[in-house]
């Protein structure tokens, strides 16, 4: 039971992200001006890149130490995640819709978590 302490902010992180990707289409406010720019997938860029920091950090409390192998794990679990959650919009939630732009910006947030934990963030915890 200790050892799940050190994963809470990421568990609770993981639901937003679900309740946030979940939300029928007609719920999610529109700006013409923001989705030019595409503003969506920055967004998802950082909900996923902060998802792996918060795993990454709960692993690192948990065990002391923290591999490439296992950020690689992380990345990958957390990329999968994404995916999943563009098949549940797809299929389950109304007025929503698969987008691979998503799952890319998913993905390359959560490359760019790993990277920062690796050579920002582990500095800051020794």
């Amino acid at each position: 039971m200790r050892m799940v302490r050190y994963y809470l902010p990421a568990m609770g992180w993981i639901i937003l992200i679900l309740f946030l990707c979940t939300l029928p289409g007609k719920a999610i406010p529109t700006s013409g001006f923001l989705e030019m720019l595409h503003f969506d997938k920055v967004v998802h860029f950082f909900l996923f890149g902060g998802m792996v920091l918060l795993l990454a950090y709960g692993y690192y409390r948990h065990h002391g130490r923290i591999g490439a192998g296992m950020l690689t794990l992380i990345v990958t679990c957390v990329s999968a995640y994404g995916l999943a959650i563009e098949f549940i919009q797809k299929y389950l939630v109304a007025n929503r819709s698969f987008d691979l732009w998503d799952f890319a910006a998913d993905t390359a947030g959560a490359i760019a978590g790993a990277l920062i934990f690796r050579f920002v963030g582990m500095r800051f915890l020794k």
